[in-house]
């Protein structure tokens, strides 16, 4: 995958069960980074098939399905993660924070706090790339269960990724899609737009085909965890009066029993 008004490569990589890594390459400069490491052998792959080698490997948090293959991985390659996270990482080369840019395979590389899946899980946008890697936050149809944070700290998260520029690819962690899309349905049966999701989504994964990475844009439109504020949702809930972030709180909940 590559953006036209960008120099970088982008591959997905199917890992473990239903993981996703995914690589980054600059033709220009030769650099290539990884976005997470759920499991070593499949990225090797990747990387010998096409002469590449890692300069940069970054981490959005610490579980072990997002880290696991990295020491078999790392080489000489600059590991990067969340300072708040660095007691429960591997040993980093560079710790981050929310508001540091760095510079990963020649763009220009944002680093945002995700807290709410974990406390100090990050994302990386590259705005030039026109891509945000976001682990276990904001993904395909849904978001990531709450296993540190409150809600009103992942719908915080949430509200910083929606904000993002429309045309932004986000590459998240998980092959979910499909119990998402259902889970979705029964809480927004009246969206149009996701109805045609759900048909593009069986359709892919029929075929075997990842529905990561998705557009930010139709994850505005079709994810629930996006649309806690959204008036329409809200009174199918019957929280019409209730707090956006109540709302969030509920969705997740649901989610969780569903």
């Amino acid at each position: 995958m590559t953006n036209a008004a960008s120099p970088v490569e982008l591959v997905t990589v199917a890992c473990l069960r239903d993981n996703y890594a995914f690589v980054l390459h600059n033709a220009v400069t030769g650099q290539t980074a990884l976005i997470d490491a759920p499991e070593a052998s499949p990225i090797k792959a990747v990387l010998a098939q096409r002469g590449w080698q890692l300069t940069d490997i970054l981490l959005t948090h610490h579980h072990d399905d997002h880290v696991g293959g990295l020491q078999s991985l790392r080489g000489d390659a600059r590991v990067i993660g969340a300072r708040a996270d660095a007691h429960r990482l591997p040993p980093l080369d560079l710790a981050v924070a929310e508001g540091d840019m760095l510079h990963i395979c020649g763009q220009a590389t944002h680093v945002i706090d995700v807290s709410g899946h974990t406390i100090g899980h990050i994302a990386f946008h590259m705005p030039d790339a026109g891509l945000v890697f976001t682990g276990d936050s904001l993904m395909a149809l849904g978001c990531g269960r709450l296993f540190e944070g409150t809600p009103a700290q992942m719908w915080e998260s949430l509200l910083k990724l929606r904000a993002l520029p429309q045309q932004t690819i986000v590459c998240s962690g998980h092959e979910y899609t499909e119990s998402n899309a259902r889970f979705a349905v029964s809480l927004d049966p009246d969206n149009a737009d996701l109805r045609l999701r759900v048909g593009a989504i069986e359709m892919a994964r029929a075929a075997g085909r990842p529905t990561v990475p998705s557009g930010l844009d139709e994850e505005r439109r079709t994810n629930p965890f996006l649309r806690a504020d959204d008036a329409g949702l809200k009174a199918h809930l019957g929280m019409q009066n209730q707090p956006d972030v109540d709302v969030f709180a509920q969705i997740r909940a649901s989610k969780d029993r569903f």
